[in-house]
This record gives C-alpha cells, structure tokens and sequence, in this order.
C-alpha cells in the first residue's frame, strides 16, 4: 500500500550575510512553502553557529531546523527548491518514519 504521508525533518544553513530581514524573509518562505504542501509541526531556529569546515570560504553559518509530515513526493521538490535558492549553504532532508 502505498504511504500516504510521512514525517521529515529539513535542516538548512543559510549564508550569515544576508543580514536580518532578507534571512528572517528566507525562513518564512521555506515555512509557507512547507504549510502549504503538509503540516509544520516545529520551527527551531538554531541560529548563527560555527560550521565544522569552511563553505565557500565562510566559517559560520545560519542553521534551522523545521520537523513537518507531508506527502512523500514534497521532500523530493524541496531538496530542489533548497538547492537552488541563493543563499542556501546546505541542506538536509531525512525521514523520520525509517
């Protein structure tokens, strides 16, 4: 049968030089883009923290956090719509039914 709606966790760094309000407008998009397509079920904005080793030659990062159930296939789409987005460092999609 197939599954009809599962729980995920995203965790995405955003580049810390993109100033407040264009960082605090790119954790509202990605929180309307989940809300829209499934349930978000927490938000937890870590902040700006050390990275591990240097992404494009920055040493921090902004890090977020958001745990969501949605259809299978929207992970999928927002792994692409993260890889695109300029000022995404990183990002990482994982489910949390497995």
């Amino acid at each position: 049968m197939a599954k009809l709606s599962g729980n995920y966790e995203v965790v995405y760094i955003l580049d810390p030089n993109l100033g407040e309000e264009n960082t605090a407008a790119m954790v509202a998009k990605f929180k309307t883009l989940v809300e829209n397509n499934g349930t978000l079920a927490e938000i937890d904005e870590w902040g700006k923290r050390r990275l591990a080793y240097p992404i494009n030659d920055l040493n921090d990062g902004y890090y977020v956090l958001m745990t969501f159930s949605a259809k299978p296939e929207f992970p999928r789409e927002l792994d692409r719509i993260l890889r695109i987005t300029d000022g995404v460092m990183r990002s990482l999609i994982v489910s949390k039914d497995e």
